[in-house]
């Protein structure tokens, strides 16, 4: 997957501001694909380029001018083709797992401590992402929702996220506890 599916996909809701570019990023898409802000607004240029967005200015009176953009039917082509294309499995790239992986040569300790930390993130971006799939139904229960909603896609991969999100948390505690319990094995010994 390239930035450029994950910006279009993006704006399917409507027009966006790459600063609202910025922040629907952060609040949804950055569950699958992180960016920067500066990646975000480079590669608006290039699809805009590329004739898959359009832009528009907004005069504004008391701010500076803003330019919005919108999905061109090239740019719906084009998820098309992705859509449709063969996936790659995706692995996992994670500098928390190399320390683990040395944690019988290392100070068990530090990586104890970065386990931890990790978990305590994944807890925030569980509160974060559980805010999210709330605002995202409304006042639906989540069947009814997931039934009837009008954009399933954005909720699905919050869903994801958060399984994601679960899913470390519940390894780091165990992780930690594993090398603690084994820890103080040792200095009985």
């Amino acid at each position: 997957m390239a930035l450029r599916h994950a910006v279009l996909a993006a704006l399917l809701d409507g027009e966006l501001s790459g600063y609202q570019l910025a922040k629907a990023f952060d609040l949804g898409v950055a569950n699958f694909w992180h960016a920067l802000p500066q990646q975000l607004y480079a590669e608006l240029a290039r699809l805009e380029r590329d004739g898959l967005v359009s832009g528009r200015e907004i005069v504004q009176d008391t701010r500076p001018n803003k330019r919005v953009f919108t999905v061109t039917d090239a740019g719906l082509a084009e998820l098309e083709r992705f859509a449709a294309a063969d996936g790659k499995p995706s692995f996992i790239r994670d500098d928390l797992l190399v320390k683990v992986q040395a944690a019988d040569h290392v100070d068990a300790g530090e990586v104890i401590a970065r386990l931890t930390e990790r978990a305590a993130f994944a807890d925030a971006k569980i509160r974060l992402l559980g805010g999210l799939l709330r605002k995202l139904r409304g006042d639906r229960g989540e069947e009814e929702f997931l039934r009837h909603g009008e954009r399933i896609g954005p909720y699905l991969t919050c869903l994801r996220g958060l399984a994601f999100e679960q899913g470390n948390r519940d390894w780091c505690r165990r992780s930690a506890a594993i090398l603690e319990e084994r820890r103080a094995a040792h200095a009985r010994e």
